[in-house]
């Protein structure tokens, strides 16, 4: 019996070390298989690691009924939040676009020396004004300008916020 377990082991070793060379549809077909139903993931390294955790949990045994105690009793002793965080209260800044503190307000016109001639940019409130262009971001404009990639801070030497 003892061999025949070990047989089983190196086989279940063996199907993990073949997961990486399987696509993404055909990992989700085997997380289906092993766990019953369907991945919400499309994400490869998530299920490879899934799927190998399910198949060693199966052919070496789950958390000990001791472990799945303490685990619990953990759990039960884990301080919870009764009160809102402290930025509750403020204003949050909504996650997404945000000023950078380093650019000027918007209707400046940053100029530059550049190779012989002098570059004019407007800053505006969404982009920035270059040729009767907008661009998305001032290295964008910067590579316009110079042919290749610049970071558009160091290109018009913005590297402190307007205050400081």
């Amino acid at each position: 019996m003892h061999a025949q377990n070990e047989t089983e082991i190196a086989s279940i070793w063996s199907e993990i070390d073949g997961l990486g060379h399987k696509t993404v549809a055909q990992l989700q077909i085997r997380y289906l298989e092993v766990f019953g139903e369907p991945s919400r993931s499309n994400h490869k390294q998530f299920l490879i690691r899934r799927i190998a955790w399910r198949l060693q949990a199966v052919a070496e045994g789950d958390l000990s009924e001791r472990a799945r105690d303490r685990a619990l009793s953990l759990a039960r002793d884990a301080d919870l939040r009764l009160s809102a965080p402290q930025s509750a209260g403020r204003a949050v800044r909504s996650p997404g676009r945000h000023r950078d503190p380093r650019l000027p307000q918007p209707g400046t016109t940053l100029t530059r020396r550049f190779r012989d001639r002098t570059v004019t940019v407007k800053v505006l409130e969404k982009g920035f004004q270059y040729e009767d262009v907008v661009y998305r971001s001032l290295s964008a404009v910067a590579r316009q300008i110079s042919g290749t990639q610049w970071n558009g801070f160091s290109f018009f030497q913005l590297q402190r916020g307007e205050d400081e």
